[in-house]
């Protein structure tokens, strides 16, 4: 389905990004992203610099050859720290290294980094000058339009020019503001406003940098308009997690004008059984990579029992592909 030797172009691939999300975006969910658009830039979940430098855990960097492009997330706010973060990225292959400016978090502001950098803009200009120094892949900034109390359209314009100033060319602008105290992270993703209108304005501001709009995008037409209405990227999170095909197997014929057959959800579900057959083989476990899968058949006949069944098989003790094409037989059923 694709060339696992092919190293696609990153110049262009961030017109359509799936989001960073912890717990989401690992490396079995990117794979079957990538199974549905060979274009689409995929990121890593937030890596944490200390947990790469200080912790030694350079088993995060892991990824498969096949996700190219793919985004390196990393979270920290100590410049030396992140420039040896971002130098161990740039050595395992990532086309993209980006600092989170955006979560919300109480365990990432204990860290002081996250969305409370927002707050400190030099000091982000710091981090992304050092990680810039260490590394020859292209270092970006995934932000929010404000914290807290702050006013956006003071702040954030401030904010991106201190982030070109340091020599960044891509922002991602998720188009919410974040509060640290009193909203969790999932209502910080939902009860503060959309504003895409900020976004809009940052970009005709700043039209020399590749500016990215996310938060509350749910379909691919959507992706459409936005890119129509001159931004140069979007970032789509959930929607993606949660109906993978709906929003990335038609993208590449509608975002990159590549001439592709669409591949149905069954034929992705298939393409999967060699790699779980080889994760498998690696000790690994079925539900680690079909917990992903969940969402493949969104809307369509058959979606529920395709739940069901990798739900409450995926987990048994030596449950293999046989789950897989059981979960199948649901959707033939049904259709």
């Amino acid at each position: 389905m694709f060339d696992k030797t092919e190293k696609k172009d990153i110049s262009t691939a961030p017109r359509l990004c799936i989001a960073p999300m912890m717990d989401w975006t690992d490396r079995h969910c990117r794979y079957l992203h990538r199974l549905l658009s060979r274009n689409a830039l995929l990121y890593t979940e937030m890596v944490t610099a200390p947990a790469l430098v200080r912790g030694g855990a350079v088993h995060l960097l892991d990824f498969n050859p096949e996700e190219h492009p793919v985004a390196l997330q990393l979270g920290g706010s100590d410049p030396d720290e992140l420039a040896q973060a971002a130098k161990l990225g740039g050595a395992a292959g990532y086309d993209q290294i980006d600092l989170n400016c955006g979560c919300p978090s109480d365990r990432v502001q204990s860290g002081t980094f996250g969305a409370v950098l927002m707050k400190r803009p030099e000091l982000v200009a710091d981090c992304v000058a050092a990680m810039q120094e260490a590394t020859a892949v292209e270092v970006t900034v995934k932000c929010r339009i404000g914290v807290d109390d702050q006013e956006p359209r003071e702040v954030l314009p401030a904010f991106i020019d201190k982030m070109r100033g340091a020599g960044c060319r891509r922002i991602a602008i998720h188009a919410r503001k974040a509060w640290l105290q009193g909203l969790s992270p999932k209502e910080n993703r939902e009860i503060p406003p959309l504003d895409y209108a900020i976004v809009h304005e940052m970009k005709a501001a700043f039209p020399d940098l590749h500016v990215s709009l996310n938060g509350g995008v749910e379909s691919l037409g959507t992706v459409e308009k936005l890119l129509d209405e001159g931004l140069d990227g979007v970032m789509v999170g959930r929607a993606a997690y949660h109906q993978p095909w709906d929003i990335l197997a038609e993208a590449d014929a509608r975002i990159w004008g590549e001439e592709r057959e669409t591949p149905s959800p069954e034929e992705i579900a298939r393409a999967m059984l060699p790699y779980i057959e080889r994760h498998l083989s690696d000790g690994g476990k079925l539900h680690q990579v079909t917990r992903h899968m969940l969402g493949l058949f969104a809307g369509r006949p058959g979606a529920r029992g395709w739940r069901r069944v990798l739900s409450e098989r995926a987990t048994r003790d030596g449950a293999g592909p046989e789950v897989v094409e059981a979960a199948l037989e649901r959707i033939e059923v049904a259709a």
